[in-house]
């Protein structure tokens, strides 16, 4: 990998040397130039403005020629030479750090940058990551923020580049007019959206507002046919911003909505591998804030690789009494989250907690407890679902470990429970704590929008595979897909998942169903076993948002992750009833997911986080289950809350249904900053629906 850097950065240097002394060049014949106009205007006009003679004007050609000639005086002055080696090398070292940061953003951020990427792509990028919207002439803006344009407005020059960056920024089925390339695509789901609840969009909404605005702007070619107002009036805002005047956002009035708690989740590192508290002081103070503008309370992981570190039900809660403690005398509540997975290598992890140590010892000698992938990779993120009933854990299967570290929870903090401290239990399933195969590891080479990799390839998985095959009469059956691509393929490149492929086959829906069965199974039989230990209290499950794939028949990506939910099939229905079966809320972190849709790489990867969100709602709300959410992504802007209220509060409902809680992620300085703290009070008061948008318009 050094070697590949030092090759690019080279190459770079070398192209950038070229481009350095072509500046040079460049900037020297504009000097000459501007050197001969001088003379012109000077042999033109005299110093009265009439025209000279023309032997007066000999006489001053003559004297602008010695000056020219001259090295110290003159129109043009010549560069010194160090003075260009200086800038030479000033822009070679500058470069370089480009380069490297360049190399870092594709190699761990997975941000698709060009080969002669500069500093204002790096920032362009991280623009659109965050949201915004950058046109091409560099002009940068919130990309749900609108307003009306006023008459003779002078950026009505901008309409033939932001009609061209809309085209790269809103996804094709926003548009009413797509070409037909995609419509292939969007009839794969129709049976996704028949009898589906979709909300409408909200005033505020620039994506929302496209949809209706946008119509005309793609033919069936794809071209365009008018301008676009919706940039126009994302103009005014910046202009109005620029002056100093404070934005006109029209949005949704709030108040008398119904109540909807708003918990913030803990930094992951509040209690280290010592089961202590880390800065306590600190962080009652933090809490204190949080109390002053009525936040409910405040979610905790309690991580199975500090409590039961050294030795099996050997458990030291220590640092979680304290916090628990100062959380009680606040009179805030706690929403508690059994995290049986390790943590670090994921998206926001900023420490690092492995699982158990005597769970790795004995993943040394017996590695087939982990999951494993085609290649014999494993991942030790989290125990293999193969062995929740197989007693490999000094005794003990996988399912009892949980159930006596979540007994030894209930048993340790009872008081918080009858105080009702403790509101709601969220029950890690899997990776990340979601219920999921760990398909997507960029350890093993994943990046998006990858397909991923089937995960059941350890001995107690296959043993699995191998019964249910025997028991369908096709024992050559007990095998994994020969044909599904690696973890970065696309559908397309793959014999099982792309279209007419292999997984709508009679061997790919046998092996698909064995696959999520397994999945439900497991959610199945660790609910029950929480529901057992905390009994009368909330309990939870989170899923996650994977869109990417979701407009292909095959929905690959979901499938790896053990979701049998291609074009044909509701694969999140059976997922509902089991929560349903155990009392459990579905935790689904999407509260954001609908304000991707601007994103670029979303059309490469043919995602839909809209209709997945609402595939996986009426799921949800048709099984008479709790749903509650928190936000995949950092927000501290109006815009981001704007949205995320609009999804926790459907505007439309005809039943009235909006999500029981919400949890913020996270706590960190930068929301303690004053502006972006100002912003989140006034969020958490139109989720209590006691603000009026017409009487506050906080700066």
């Amino acid at each position: 990998m050094s070697a590949d850097m030092q090759k690019l950065i080279g190459a770079n240097e070398e192209d950038d040397e070229e481009e350095i002394e072509m500046d040079v060049k460049e900037e020297d014949n504009e000097d000459h130039e501007n050197g001969q106009k001088h003379i012109a205007a000077q042999m033109m006009l005299g110093a009265d403005g009439v025209m000279p003679s023309t032997s007066h004007q000999f006489q001053i050609q003559q004297q602008l020629q010695e000056q020219v000639s001259t090295p110290g005086g003159g129109a043009r002055r010549s560069r010194p030479l160090e003075e260009k080696e200086r800038t030479k090398l000033r822009e070679r070292h500058r470069r370089a750090i480009t380069a490297r940061i360049l190399a870092g953003l594709r190699k761990h951020g997975n941000y698709n940058l060009r080969v002669r990427a500069d500093i204002n792509d790096v920032i362009a990028a991280l623009a659109r990551e965050a949201g915004w919207v950058v046109l091409p002439d560099g002009t940068t803006f919130p990309s749900r923020s609108q307003g009306s344009r006023p008459a003779g407005d002078s950026s009505a020059g901008l309409t033939s580049s932001s009609s061209q960056m809309l085209s790269q920024q809103v996804p094709p089925t926003s548009l009413q007019g797509v070409s037909s390339g995609y419509c292939a695509s969007v009839e794969y789901n129709a049976c996704h959206m028949k009898g589906v609840f979709m909300p409408t969009p909200a005033p505020y909404d620039l994506s929302s507002s496209g949809h209706s605005q946008s119509s005309g702007m793609v033919g069936n070619g794809g071209e365009q046919t008018e301008s676009l107002p919706l940039i126009a009036g994302s103009m005014e805002v910046i202009n109005e911003q620029i002056i100093g005047l404070p934005p006109k956002l029209p949005e949704r009035d709030f108040a008398g909505t119904p109540y909807v708690p708003v918990y913030v989740m803990l930094p992951l590192g509040v209690v280290n591998m010592k089961c202590e508290l880390v800065d306590p002081d600190g962080l009652l103070k933090q809490l204190r804030v949080l109390k002053s503008i009525n936040v409910d309370g405040v979610m905790i992981d309690c991580w199975w690789g500090i409590v039961e570190a050294d030795a099996p039900q050997e458990y030291n809660w220590n640092g979680y009494r304290r916090l628990f403690q100062m959380v009680h005398e606040l009179k805030l509540k706690l929403q508690v989250v059994m995290s049986f997975h390790e943590c670090g290598g994921n998206v926001g992890d900023d420490v690092c907690i492995p699982l158990p140590h005597w769970v790795a010892e004995i993943g040394r000698s017996n590695p087939d407890i982990f999951f494993t992938d085609r290649e014999g990779r494993r991942n030790t993120e989290c125990l293999s679902w193969g062995i929740d009933k197989e007693r490999v854990l000094r005794g003990r299967t996988a399912v009892e470990v949980y159930f006596d570290f979540m007994r030894s929870f209930r048993v340790e903090f009872n008081e918080f429970f009858e105080d009702g401290i403790i509101s709601m239990v969220e029950v890690g399933l899997g990776p990340c704590g979601e219920l999921r195969y760990p398909s997507c590891p960029v350890k093993h080479g994943w990046r998006y929008p990858g397909i991923g990799e089937f995960q059941c390839y350890d001995q107690y998985m296959l043993k699995s595979l191998m019964k249910a095959a025997e028991m369908r009469g096709h024992s050559f059956w007990a095998r994994g897909p020969d044909n599904a691509g690696s973890y970065s393929s696309h559908p397309h490149e793959t014999g099982f998942f792309c279209d007419e492929g292999d997984y709508d086959g009679y061997y790919g829906r046998f092996f698909l169903n064995w696959y999520s069965q397994l999945l439900i199974n497991h959610g199945d039989l660790v609910l029950s076993l929480a529901k057992l230990a905390f009994e009368g209290s909330c309990i939870a499950a989170k899923l996650p948002g994977i869109h990417w794939w979701y407009k292909t028949s095959s929905h690959a990506a979901e499938l790896t992750a053990g979701f049998y939910n291609p074009c044909n099939r509701d694969g999140y229905i059976a997922i509902a009833a089991m929560l349903h079966k155990h009392g459990a809320a579905l935790n689904f972190a999407r509260a954001e997911l609908q304000f991707l849709e601007q994103r670029e790489d979303l059309q490469e990867a043919l995602a839909n986080p809209q209709g997945l969100v609402w595939q996986v709602l009426n799921a949800a709300w048709e099984t008479c289950i709790t749903v509650v959410s928190e936000n995949a992504f950092v927000c501290h802007d109006r815009v981001g809350y704007n949205k995320i209220l609009e999804n926790v509060k459907p505007v439309n409902d005809p039943d009235g249904r909006h999500f029981s809680s919400f949890t913020y992620l996270r706590l960190t300085p930068l929301l303690m900053e004053r502006q972006n703290f100002m912003e989140f009070e006034r969020f958490v008061k139109r989720m209590h629906g006691k603000l009026q948008y017409p009487f506050l318009n906080s700066k």
